[in-house]
């Protein structure tokens, strides 16, 4: 009798693609140790068609297949977040593994939509990815000659930094940065595959994050009202850095509480960030 899978029996790793949606043969996969949650996903978009003289359904038929992967790792390096910035595609390889028994779900190709990086003072670096794919299989066999995971530790926050216009701020208690790519499924009409997009096309990039501080100072507001335009570096562990340029603040607020020391948000808008 099949029993019910838990986490502690999941896995997932990833491989780039040389050819879009085409997971190499044999291949030599990278295990993502950290990750804390994940979540695949896969819709058929059911087309229900519909005709006089019923009130229930006719037809039922597969329309476009949507195919989600999302998770969450703490972070140890800057190889996976880069596909954020390089839009390559990869396989990404979710399975769940009990004695006897293997269920594999190979998502191929997949691009990542958006990235969420935050870091606290007492914790480590974690990002959250979202990937669209273009196909799903089901398996019950693992696809990887081999299974390595990065060999780096968990980025702590006493690892990180945050600089703006190359100035250390020491008041920093949170960090976090989102990055949007805004990818479209791009589907046409074809009989071979024609339920599964032909194309995954990048859109309008938005890139947004939050510095909250200890409040020591007005040099945020001073910031907001001068409309004063600056760069923030972030250290991601190691040499690693997020540079954003052409940052404002969207808002600064200092929500002030009894029995509590007073802390400063303020949320920014880049136009443009390099990861490295």
């Amino acid at each position: 009798m099949s029993e019910p899978y838990g986490a502690h029996e999941a896995g997932i790793a990833y491989i780039s693609e040389s050819s879009y949606g085409e997971t190499p043969a044999s291949p030599d996969m990278i295990e993502i140790l950290t990750a804390e949650n994940v979540e695949p996903a896969v819709s058929p978009s059911l087309i229900k068609v519909r005709g006089i003289g019923s009130r229930d359904v006719q037809f039922i038929r597969k329309g476009l297949r949507l195919v989600d992967v999302k998770f969450g790792y703490a972070l140890q390096n800057i190889e996976l977040l880069n596909f954020i910035s390089t839009l390559g595609s990869m396989s990404l390889e979710v399975w769940y593994e009990k004695a006897g028994s293997i269920i594999s779900l190979l998502h191929k190709g997949c691009r990542m939509d958006r990235a969420e990086v935050q870091c606290s003072v007492e914790a480590v670096i974690k990002a959250d990815v979202s990937f669209i794919g273009q196909n799903l299989v089901a398996g019950t066999a693992k696809i990887g000659n081999s299974y390595t995971p990065w060999s780096d530790n968990p980025v702590a926050f006493y690892e990180s930094y945050v600089k703006k216009q190359a100035a250390t701020l020491e008041r920093v208690t949170d960090w976090k940065f989102v990055i949007e790519n805004h990818l479209k499924r791009v589907p046409v009409i074809r009989t071979t595959d024609g339920n599964l997009l032909k194309f995954l096309q990048e859109r309008h990039r938005t890139i947004t994050g939050e510095v909250t501080f200890e409040f020591e100072t007005k040099e945020e507001y001073d910031d907001v009202i001068n409309d004063t335009a600056f760069t923030l570096e972030i250290g991601l562990g190691s040499t690693n850095t997020a540079v954003f340029t052409d940052c404002k603040w969207e808002t600064v607020s200092s929500p002030t509480r009894i029995e509590d020391l007073v802390a400063l948000k303020a949320p920014f808008t880049a136009k443009s960030v390099t990861i490295s």
